[in-house]
């Protein structure tokens, strides 16, 4: 067989502490260089300049810069050397004293006359992806964001065989489109034993759960059955402590009146390990998808996100009404629908303007959201006409009458 003609052979270098040379400091050396100190390699780069992004490194400590041409001699004591000169001269020099010293090299100029090729890698989760396709670079970069994407968002599922440290992840899954839940949400999903769901999580990601993943319904729907928190805790603990993979399911995010909080201190006292995987707000997101900004140069300086599960008047509120309604910018109410009435007349008798714009959004970002507009004076009998039910994020501010392409 030609040597040309041979596959190359796949091999991971260990280049901790030791001797790496790259010869050239432009655009292909700023790409080599970080994996190579990521590696722990003992870089010498040698060339007369180099580009910003490699002279801060070498700034930095990171590498140790000679600012001159090749030399014969440079490659003596290295394991690897990356040739990348705007000198075919030099290069074809240096190419020939790492055959002679048995040093592996790559040649940016001319692959043919290297003794390696630098594949195209990715890395997820301590896995290394690395890819070589021969002389076609471009497949081997397009094949490795597959995979790497693959597994990053758990579409290629590669489970773990060694012993887990059983544990759970409380996880936000954004505000109902499954596509925006996060990535590292998506894989620890994709990876779970055991999924404790709520109603708003995003549903439709159960569907792609292998038949083995047990599903536990979390759901609290308002006014209706519901999960006790007590509950969903023991679950938690118990599944964890049978050295299960457990995902706690929520929507939005954890941490955003989702009492997420109360299960990470459960856990806690449980001595049961919790990684706590943020989530997209629906507090952004829905006004978002319904093509409000909660913030916009010149109208809002700033948002609040209040809970209105409980009306103004109650003595369990924790709310300064009375300081939101004295605020210019924008307010979003979550778990309002059935208090939006109270909560506007709050609003105006502390004297925000009657006509403020409002919008409800109604299964904000899935296939059935809706937006229905009114202001503080008709948005409690709008609601009701309109038959709005939760899930829906409640918009109030100038914002709300903004438009597409207004600058």
């Amino acid at each position: 067989m030609d040597r040309n003609d041979a596959p190359a052979y796949p091999v991971g270098l260990r280049l901790a502490g030791r001797r790496v040379v790259v010869l050239g400091g432009g655009q292909v050396a700023q790409r080599r260089l970080p994996g190579l100190v990521a590696a722990g390699a003992d870089v010498l780069l040698v060339s007369p300049s180099a580009t910003p992004a490699v002279e801060a490194m070498a700034d930095a400590g990171e590498v140790r810069w000679e600012r001159r041409r090749y030399t014969p001699g440079d490659l003596a004591g290295a394991w690897y050397a990356v040739v990348a000169t705007d000198d075919a001269a030099a290069n074809a020099a240096a190419s020939a004293e790492a055959e002679e010293r048995r040093v592996w090299c790559v040649r940016s100029d001319d692959a043919e006359a290297a003794t390696a090729w630098t594949p195209a890698t990715g890395r997820d989760e301590g896995v290394t992806v690395a890819v070589l396709t021969g002389r076609d670079p471009r497949r081997s970069a397009a094949v490795r964001d597959a995979v790497v994407e693959g597994l990053r968002d758990g579409t290629l599922v590669a489970p773990r065989h060694r012993a887990r440290t059983p544990g759970v992840a409380l996880v936000g899954g954004g505000p109902g489109d499954p596509d925006l839940i996060t990535v590292r949400g998506r894989r620890l999903l994709a990876e779970a034993d055991v999924v404790v769901a709520d109603r708003l999580g995003p549903r439709d990601l159960l569907d792609e759960l292998p038949p083995h993943v047990e599903v536990i319904d979390a759901a609290k729907i308002p006014y209706g059955r519901a999960m006790a928190q007590e509950a969903i805790n023991d679950a938690l603990i118990q599944h964890a402590r049978a050295g299960k993979a457990v995902v706690r399911l929520k929507g939005g995010d954890p941490f955003v009146f989702g009492r997420g909080m109360e299960e990470v201190q459960a856990l806690a006292e449980a001595g049961i390990a919790c990684t706590v995987v943020p989530g997209i707000s629906s507090s952004i997101s829905v006004p978002g998808a319904a093509g409000i900004p909660v913030t916009h140069r010149g109208v809002a300086h700033e948002f609040t996100v209040v809970s209105g599960h409980v009306a103004p008047e109650d003595p369990r509120s924790l709310v300064d009404w009375a300081a939101l309604a004295r605020l210019r910018g924008t307010l979003v109410l979550l778990m309002a629908v059935e208090r939006i009435g109270a909560i506007a007349r709050a609003l105006v008798e502390h004297g925000r303007d009657p006509q403020t714009p409002v919008a409800v959004v109604q299964e904000g970002t899935t296939a059935a959201q809706r937006r229905v507009d009114a202001t503080l004076a008709t948005v409690g009998a709008t609601v009701a006409a309109e038959g709005v039910r939760p899930p829906a994020v409640i918009v109030i501010g100038d914002v709300v009458a903004l438009e597409a392409g207004r600058a």
